[in-house]
This record gives C-alpha cells, sequence and structure tokens, in this order.
C-alpha cells in the first residue's frame, strides 16, 4: 500500500482529512486511483447545485461502509479539489479500507 503514502492523511480528533479529486459527470462512481497527494474519484452527479458534492458524500460512505453523515466536504464546494473528513474511523482502518478498493480494481 505504498500509493497511499501519497495521500498525506491528516488524523486529528475530529478525523481524517485527505484532498479528494472528483470528475463529476462520469459514466460510473469509482475511485479510480491516486491524483498528486490526492484521492482520484469520478462521480456521475453533474456539479450543479450542489449535485456532485451529496454524490461524492454518499459514494464515499458507501465504498468506506460508513454512514454518509460521517462524511464532510470541508473546502472545495464548488471546485474538483476538495478536502474531505471521513469522522469514526481510525486512519489504519481508512488506508486499509482504500487499499482494498484500489488493490480490487487493479
Amino acid at each position: 500500500m505504498d500509493f497511499l503514502k501519497a495521500l498525506k492523511l491528516i488524523e486529528d480528533r475530529d478525523g481524517i482529512r485527505l484532498r479528494v479529486h472528483v470528475r463529476p459527470r462520469a459514466r460510473e462512481n469509482a475511485i479510480l486511483g491516486i491524483h498528486g497527494d490526492a484521492l482520484k474519484v469520478s462521480i456521475t452527479s453533474p456539479p450543479v447545485g450542489g449535485a456532485a458534492n451529496r454524490g461524492l458524500k454518499r459514494f464515499l460512505a458507501r465504498a468506506l461502509d460508513i454512514p454518509p453523515s460521517r462524511v464532510l466536504i470541508l473546502s472545495g464546494h464548488t471546485s474538483r479539489h476538495k478536502t474531505v473528513r471521513i469522522m469514526g474511523l481510525p486512519a489504519e482502518e481508512l488506508e486499509a479500507r482504500l487499499g482494498l478498493i484500489l488493490n480490487s480494481d487493479s
């Protein structure tokens, strides 16, 4: 899981912050890999009226097997580059779940 080191996960008392690079209006919702220091995610929702943000939250929650209320978009609400907080999941567990997802697509 060396590729996960590029993500620069930041754990604090409120959860884990990670950068996400979003590709809206994609053919399917998917975690595509690593883009620089961000997790690259495609979302079928359009970037209109917050639809892509809501789609991102739902998709990440489903992919990580956590409730959507534990996924918060901290910054980048109108950008493809976002900072997301994942709550209630230790960094090691988040890395393990992302590793399984990314390795299953290889």
